[in-house]
């Protein structure tokens, strides 16, 4: 099972738990395996599986990509982009986002919330409603 660490250095400390699981044990029970694809050997190979764990402990991206399909990092990079701007800032990010573009402010934010949490200023979508609750910002 292979394990590639986004930005970690070579001999870098890391100081979370890696699992090596050479019996593919782990993978089995966790039904990370691959239906169809096999090994040289004949043997089921893992699936290519991706958890982003927040600060809470809790889940908060899952990426279950299939052995014969490669992982787009750029896109790995980019959730994580965004997960770290929306627990910051109570705010969303559209699809296709890149960091520099602009947010959506949550709807539980008021206009007065807003204001004081975005003092570089927002802008409401002009809606067929009228209504401003979405509304669209730059965060760091």
């Amino acid at each position: 099972m292979s394990c590639y660490l986004v930005g970690v250095q070579p001999g870098a400390k890391v100081t979370y738990p890696i699992i090596a699981d050479p019996n593919r044990e782990i993978m089995k029970e966790l039904n990370m395996v691959e239906p169809e694809e096999k090994d040289a050997s004949g043997k089921q190979v893992p699936s290519r599986a991706l958890h982003i764990v927040g600060p809470d402990k809790k889940i908060k991206l899952s990426f279950l990509y299939p052995a014969s399909t490669g992982r787009n990092m750029e896109e790995v990079v980019r959730v994580l982009d965004s997960l770290q701007r929306a627990m910051k800032h109570k705010i969303a990010t559209p699809c296709d986002w890149k960091p520099g573009e602009a947010v959506v402010i949550s709807p539980s934010v008021s206009n007065e919330q807003a204001k004081e949490m975005f003092p570089q200023g927002f802008k409401a979508a002009d809606l067929p409603s009228k209504k401003d609750y979405l509304r669209f910002t730059h965060v760091d």
